[in-house]
Parts: C-alpha cells; structure tokens; sequence
C-alpha cells in the first residue's frame, strides 16, 4: 500500500512540474508577442 502511495507522490509532482513548464512557456510566448506588438 505504501508502495502506491509513493507512486501517486511522485506522479502528482511529475504532473506538478509540467503544468509549471507549460506555464512558463505560455508566459514566454505572451511576452514574445506583447513585446513585438510595443515594437511596431
């Protein structure tokens, strides 16, 4: 059973560590675009 539980602790922080790469890279591509936009 502990066993499962560790599973589970490492799955949530993998799952964890991916929404914050995928926000990271959306805030990126928001200040890439803002930033062309100012430029113009």
């Amino acid at each position: 059973m502990s066993q499962k539980k560790q599973s589970t602790e490492v799955n949530l922080k993998g799952t964890l560590v991916s929404v914050f790469i995928i926000g990271i890279i959306i805030i990126a591509m928001w200040f890439a675009v803002y930033g062309m936009y100012v430029a113009r």
